[in-house]
């Protein structure tokens, strides 16, 4: 079920009744109701999968109560190991199966030898590698007794399917969302409002930026031999803000829902493309999943202790995993290392320090930080190529292209003969405008809207109302998928 469809508009405030009114402030039934409701949702798009989900929650549910009971180490790292190895089994066949099986046969007719492909034909469940990396978080904070397991087998069941980010993050830790479940809720009328704006915004940027950047954005990338190079640049600028619309947009969503049902979901994204370098550009971009990775791999792995090669070694090796998990391409292993190629000179000469708040006493940049936020765009954007591109070839010859057809002032494709591309450039402008603006805060509609220039009720809802109105206008005749459906 997707959140721009009719079917979730009818589907929300259903389940907004029954959690609020029905389930009349009762833990256990609110629960109860979240677990349906997640279940409902999750299914619509195939019911076969819920089995899935069950079982992974069953078994990391199960690993939790056994590790309560056990003292002994041996017998604890061997339930961790189990959890570890079904959860990452699982996604293992379901995600890299054919991927394995197709490369394998690449190499060994590469070396004369036949080999039978026995390939199968395997969907991809909507999600899996979110859910999967939730979960498998319950069981390693149990082990390292950061979080006690809980026996109330409805609220772990909740806190896994919670349908809000359930398949597009952001991906929780259990020591943060679990708790909520066993916290009494009461209808929180500000923090409902908060929920509302942040649902809005989330819309502006997934139907009115990425869904606009779309068309062009495949127009261009399917044809990139027969354009120039400024329309190949144009291409790859659109498809960063058409990821960055189109995921961000899931995630300011999934946090406003959540927030209408009571629950904090942490921030996924904090203004990314205003970012100095790419050490910083990671600490704003899909922050659920970079913060994953940095406590359950990079720290395991030694973190920063060690000498400047141990470090650089577990970089790479984050960035490789990291590029893999977002699926069975090479191209995605590419992207992987180049950004970690990219964050070498950060690693080096840079000590980590926290994410700086861009000049928040003047309006403008300085020149050296719009050289750095431009030249760190540019080094994301290149990279967002191999992550586009339909393989490796044509990632390369995309790039090749931009040089061996320069005339970079002229700038078309053959979707503009249909549409004009200016106004998806407004749009962006005013997505890039109102960011810069809010860039001290939280969120744009939030903070923002209550500062006192803009605390007139006449001005917020002005601008509610020419947001709803472009997002109105931009609604297709289908609801499109969100990017990161397909991880």
């Amino acid at each position: 079920m997707l959140f721009n469809s009719i079917d979730f508009a009818i589907f929300l405030p259903i389940v907004f009744i029954f959690y609020w009114f029905i389930a009349d402030k009762k833990i256990k039934i609110q629960n109860g109701v979240l677990v349906i409701s997640s279940f409902i949702f999750y299914g619509w798009w195939d019911w076969r999968f819920l089995g899935l989900l069950l079982f992974s929650a069953l078994v990391d549910y199960s690993v939790g109560l056994g590790l309560m009971r056990e003292k002994r180490n041996g017998s604890r790292k061997w339930l961790l190991a189990i959890s570890i190895s079904l959860n990452l089994g699982l996604l293992a066949f379901f995600k890299y199966y054919n991927f394995f099986v197709d490369n394998f046969e690449q190499a060994f007719t590469f070396f004369g030898q036949p080999f039978h492909n026995n390939a199968l034909h395997i969907i991809l469940p909507v999600g899996i590698s979110f859910y999967t990396f939730q979960s498998l978080s319950y069981g390693i904070d149990v082990y390292q007794r950061k979080l006690q397991p809980t026996k109330d087998l409805v609220a772990f069941l909740a806190f896994v399917s919670f349908f809000p980010q359930l398949v597009a993050g952001p991906i929780e830790r259990a020591a943060h969302l679990l708790p909520q479940f066993f916290r009494k809720r009461i209808f929180d009328y500000p923090m409902a409002v908060v929920g509302m704006r942040l649902i809005l915004w989330g819309f502006f940027k997934k139907i009115v930026v990425a869904d606009n950047c779309a068309p062009f954005v495949n127009d261009i990338f399917s044809n990139y031999d027969n354009y120039s190079g400024g329309t190949l640049i144009l291409g790859a600028v659109l498809f960063a803000f058409q990821i960055y619309g189109d995921f961000s947009g899931y995630s300011d969503i999934a946090i406003g829902i959540a927030r209408l049902f009571g629950f904090d979901l942490m921030r996924n994204f904090k203004y990314p493309y205003f970012s100095k370098n790419i050490a910083e550009f990671w600490q704003r971009w899909h922050i659920s999943l970079t913060t994953w990775f940095r406590n359950y791999l990079y720290m395991p792995l030694g973190g920063n202790r060690g000498s400047r090669w141990f470090k650089i070694r577990n970089v790479f090796i984050v960035f490789l995993v990291s590029g893999f998990w977002h699926g069975a391409k090479w191209t995605f292993v590419f992207w992987g290392l180049i950004n970690a190629l990219f964050l070498l000179p950060s690693l080096l000469t840079t000590p980590k320090k926290k994410i700086a708040i861009l000049q928040k006493t003047t309006f403008l940049p300085s020149p050296v930080e719009l050289f750095k936020m431009l030249s760190t765009f540019f080094l994301v954007t290149f990279a967002w190529i191999f992550f586009r591109a339909d393989n490796l070839k044509h990632a390369f010859a995309y790039i090749e292209s931009i040089f061996t057809h320069p005339h970079f002032f002229e700038i078309h494709s053959a979707y503009t003969y249909k549409y004009p591309s200016w106004p998806t450039l407004f749009y962006i402008f005013i997505l890039m405008i109102l960011e810069w603006c809010s860039r001290d805060q939280e969120h744009i509609v939030n903070e923002f809207l209550l500062r006192k220039k803009w605390s007139s009720a006449f001005l917020r809802y002005t601008f509610y109302f020419l947001i709803l109105l472009l997002i109105i206008l931009n609604i297709k005749n289908e609801a499109s998928d969100f990017i990161y459906f397909q991880f």
